[in-house]
């Protein structure tokens, strides 16, 4: 057993570190953990062995909920089969969050876990870091793109996402580890040097927001709980204007934000950025109107909404079946209808929840990471993407697991409790 506990964590380890490498390696790591998992749950089933720990989490209950149902609306999706079933297994990378929570088995392995994360999150952002500063990095993949400056391996959207999730884990995490000083102040530069990556060396226009969202979020956290409200509304404007006089990039892409929405407003110009989103959102919300009760099935999006498009439709959508509202909760909608976005919400609402039952810095953390999710899902369908879904999930797989298997929660399974002496 002691060999295989070890393999258990090398493996999830190897899970934790993919999320900050390129696509491949995360593809790797999704079947490394789904096996990873069958086996363990196959070995306990054998041996006659239950987690009562897992039913704690509303987080778990909702995610195997929302997976059946996407299940259940292939039944009636409009999508044509292949379609439909890769959609499914896109939106079932969400087991991912229960998959770790069931490896995991103490606080000691959780907190290993999430140092491996935070180490490759540091790898990433060094390699970031000396792209800004001019050095050639080979394994950066994005050398390919050249308008992919400072990206390692994704896109602006994706590392900018990353780098501002790590960044809330890093900073609210700093008191988990012993309190060796050099520890804490490691995990509060990588925290301020991914924030300051982002804002000022980077091009995702979500990626400033999420960004902004973490700052104001740990600003509120350290004032008095009186004031936190109006610190919640107040530092997102102050802070929004700091950022906007000290970035040019930042004015630059307000600019660019605010012409594209006045064109297609004005004129229905859907060719840019700006543009396509606010068509495709506006498509989307007629498709939810035309089946508000069960929606159009998984994998339907890009049928329905083609349809309502008409003639034009492959010219605004471009070719194919595969593409999605770039907006996660009408994303949901179309394919699930209204009770897809509630479900979305639910979700979300679960994460908090479950966060505010743990001891302070990890319960910050968690509801940091949900927090970012939950913005980049406004202007993305970044739970469905590739990479950046998978790295939500298994960043809070991660913190969820720490928050099950903490002692001082009240939520360790029976099974992690220590026996009772005999009477």
């Amino acid at each position: 057993m002691f060999l295989l506990d070890r393999l258990r964590l090398f493996l999830v380890g190897f899970v934790a570190v993919s999320v900050s490498l390129p696509m491949a390696w995360v593809s790797l790591g999704k079947l490394v953990l789904f096996v990873t998992c069958l086996f363990y749950l196959v070995t306990h089933l054998i041996q006659n062995k239950g987690d009562f720990g897992l039913g704690k989490l509303w987080t778990v209950r909702l995610v195997l909920f929302s997976v059946a149902i996407f299940a259940l609306s292939l039944s009636w999706t409009e999508a044509p089969t292949a379609i439909a079933v890769l959609a499914f297994t896109k939106h079932s990378k969400l087991i991912e969050i229960v998959m770790l929570v069931c490896l995991l088995r103490t606080r000691r392995e959780a907190l290993w876990m999430l140092a491996t994360f935070l180490a490759g999150q540091g790898f990433l952002l060094l390699s970031s870091w000396l792209m800004v500063a001019g050095w050639r990095v080979p394994w950066a993949t994005s050398d390919l793109i050249p308008q992919y400056k400072n990206v390692v391996f994704s896109s602006y959207l994706d590392q900018t996402l990353i780098a501002s999730a790590a960044a809330a884990v890093a900073w609210n995490l700093r008191s988990i580890w012993p309190q060796q000083q050099w520890i804490k102040a490691l995990l509060a530069t990588l925290s301020i040097a991914s924030v300051v990556n982002v804002l000022f060396f980077q091009e995702g226009k979500t990626g400033y927001v999420v960004a902004l969202t973490v700052i104001t979020l740990a600003v509120m956290w350290h004032m008095p709980r009186r004031w936190r409200w109006w610190v919640l509304v107040a530092a997102p404007l102050s802070l929004g204007l700091v950022a906007w006089l000290g970035s040019a990039k930042i004015q630059e892409k307000t600019a660019q934000i605010l012409n594209e929405s006045q064109n297609y407003s004005a004129h229905g110009d859907n060719v840019s950025s700006s543009g396509f989103r606010l068509h495709a959102w506006h498509r989307s919300l007629q498709a939810i109107a035309a089946q508000p009760l069960i929606g159009h099935g998984v994998g339907s999006w890009e049928v329905t909404v083609k349809r309502i498009e008409g003639a034009q439709a492959d010219q605004v959508f471009r070719p194919g079946l595969s593409g999605n509202a770039h907006q996660e909760y009408l994303f949901w909608g179309v394919e699930l209808g209204v009770g897809g976005v509630l479900l979305l919400l639910l979700l979300i609402t679960s994460l908090i929840r479950d966060a505010q039952r743990f001891e302070p810095p990890l319960q910050r953390a968690t509801l940091a990471v949900t927090a970012v999710m939950a913005v980049a899902c406004l202007f993305n369908a970044s739970l469905y993407d590739a990479l950046i879904g998978d790295f939500f999930c298994v960043t809070l797989g991660l913190l969820l697991a720490l928050g099950l298997r903490s002692s001082r929660t009240n939520l360790a399974s029976v099974s992690d409790a220590p026996p009772k002496a005999p009477a």
